[in-house]
């Protein structure tokens, strides 16, 4: 059989390497990931040319760059990748599910969502055994692309949607309201808000988030349909301490639902018009992982969660 014989199949792990290069953007960078050499690297890829029969890189100066006919072999690539991870996922299962899952979520949704799931999967398989990082759903994303943990829960705005890697999949199980939190006396602190009335906080100072990009666009996008640019006063990772902002009178800020502390008697909480969306949790997995038992055991118990 020749080099360019069209009846031989692409190997999987040079495929895998290609999609890597185009992940990471350098044979330096793959060969640091994979374990691989940067000539392994190289000589891999030189054989997925002659395998394919195409060119699949080109000079760039000291680097390479993907051909066209690379872009594409990535996208198909994906998707076959996927297809046999699901493949061994299911052929790999038994009937109570055993193994480890290193679980990612952002910080509102570890008590509220994931701490309920691990209570429920530990009394239906104790065999699953569930490993929790706290991280903002950006990282949350590289995690799972470069195989640090399994199973992610993240969130987006329905005004700010999220962009999910082609490898990766998503699966959403709760929306939440959001509210905007003033101080408690404010003339209408007990009164829904439309959006175009926000513009009465224009010269307010607006809380945001100090990590995810997120919270900032949303508020950004907000004040924008109510006709202002909002003055960002404070940038803080701390739901409590965005809270306490607003209570002693340094701000406004929009939150969801989980992130508001209804016991406060310092800072109302006023329902926002739905024009400004909603907030969204999702599950996030490579795609060919979700029919590995232990995830789907974990999987199904979070989206079980109470909303």
């Amino acid at each position: 059989m020749t080099a360019e014989d069209p009846s031989r199949l692409p190997d999987l792990g040079r495929l895998k390497l290609l999609v890597e290069l185009h992940r990471l953007g350098t044979m330096a960078a793959v060969a640091a990931g994979t374990g691989y050499g940067t000539s392994a690297v190289s000589k891999h890829l030189a054989v997925l040319e002659q395998e394919v029969g195409v060119r699949l890189l080109t000079p760039d100066g000291r680097r390479v760059r993907l051909t066209p006919a690379g872009e594409r072999l990535v996208e198909h690539a994906v998707g076959i990748l996927a297809a046999v991870e699901e493949a061994q996922s299911e052929l790999r299962g038994t009937a109570d599910p055993v193994g480890r899952v290193r679980l990612a979520s952002f910080f509102t949704a570890v008590e509220p969502v994931v701490l309920p799931a691990l209570a429920r999967l530990r009394a239906l398989y104790p065999r699953v055994v569930v490993e929790v990082y706290e991280h903002e759903p950006e990282h949350t994303a590289h995690l799972l692309r470069s195989g640090g943990v399994d199973l992610g829960v993240v969130y987006d705005y329905s005004l700010v949607p999220r962009v999910v890697p082609a490898e990766l999949s998503v699966r959403q199980f709760e929306e939440q309201p959001l509210y905007l939190a003033v101080p408690a006396g404010h003339p209408d602190a007990d009164r829904p808000v439309a959006v175009s009335e926000l513009a009465e906080f224009a010269a307010v100072g607006w809380i945001a988030n100090s990590r995810g990009t997120d919270d900032d666009e949303l508020v950004q996008r907000v004040c924008a349909i109510a006709g202002f640019v909002p003055r960002i006063a404070h940038r803080v990772d701390s739901l409590s301490l965005v809270n306490s902002l607003v209570g002693a009178g340094l701000g406004v800020a929009l939150l969801a639902r989980s992130g508001i502390e209804r016991h406060r008697t310092d800072v109302a909480f006023r329902p926002l018009d739905p024009v400004a969306g909603l907030r969204r949790s999702f599950l996030l997995a490579r795609a060919g992982q979700w029919s590995w038992p232990p995830i789907a055991a974990l999987a199904s118990a979070i989206a079980d969660s109470p909303a």
